[in-house]
């Protein structure tokens, strides 16, 4: 068994969730952020032990064994390239990531471990697979996804809504969406299958952002020991598959 702190490059380290991603993983002992990297330069070069690069610095970065990238679709492919050049994993949660960019994800999985994903929570992950479950066990039942956000959320329906739509699809279902905008409301995604007097209703609530970066961190550290292959977030949870 691998003991050596996984060692970790933060992509887009100065936006909110890279900077959940610096604070979470620097109170985990079995990780160790050995670079994080912003957009433009920085105005220090080294902030709490860990140094920073600017984006364009990223071919110096130090040797690391995960990359986690929460960037912008123009920052994608040479965090991507770097990742396949070094032969390490690649964890993303960047969106609005092209046609164009989510084939190079295909291709690069051929040769190293990668996670791309609309949600990092482990429990929305957990969540799908009782869809898609629910789905198969139900043939012929209505699938409704109802899903709330704050009100400043511009997409709807909502990453995470579609891709719970996508394992009910799995199961046999065809969902259909509705969608809120309220308040601030973090995330909540509903879940309803109806038959002739009966309904099951499944059901995810967020009530604090940090839960995306701590499903990032657990899903770096899942993908060090991993053959090459895209993996989704609900593959590494739970016990080895």
């Amino acid at each position: 068994m691998n003991n050596t702190p996984i060692r970790l490059l933060i992509h887009g380290a100065s936006g909110r969730m890279g900077q959940a991603l610096l604070r979470l993983a620097a109170e985990d002992s079995s990780l160790q952020v050995v670079a994080a990297v912003v957009r433009k330069p920085p105005a220090q070069r080294v902030v709490d032990g860990i140094p920073h690069f600017a984006a364009s610095e990223l071919a110096g970065a130090p040797p690391f064994d995960v990359a986690i990238d929460f960037s912008l679709p123009e920052g994608f492919d040479p965090i991507l390239a770097l990742c396949l050049e070094r032969g390490v994993g690649f964890v993303s949660g960047t969106t609005g990531i092209s046609e164009i960019q989510q084939a190079a994800l295909s291709a690069a999985a051929q040769r190293i471990p990668l996670v791309w994903a609309t949600n990092f929570s482990l429990g929305v992950a957990v969540l799908a697979e009782l869809v898609e479950r629910a789905a198969a066990a139900l043939p012929g039942w209505d699938c409704d996804i109802v899903e709330s956000h704050h009100v400043h959320k511009k997409d709807a329906p909502s990453g995470t809504a579609i891709t719970l739509g996508e394992a009910a699809e799995q199961g046999g279902a065809a969902p259909r969406f509705a969608s809120l905008r309220a308040g601030d409301i973090i995330g909540e995604h509903f879940v309803q299958f109806t038959g002739l007097g009966e309904r099951v209703e499944l059901v995810h609530r967020a009530t604090n952002r940090d839960i995306f970066a701590r499903g990032a961190l657990h899903v770096a550290s899942q993908l060090r020991a991993r053959a090459p292959g895209q993996y989704r977030v609900r593959d590494l949870v739970g016990r080895p598959r």
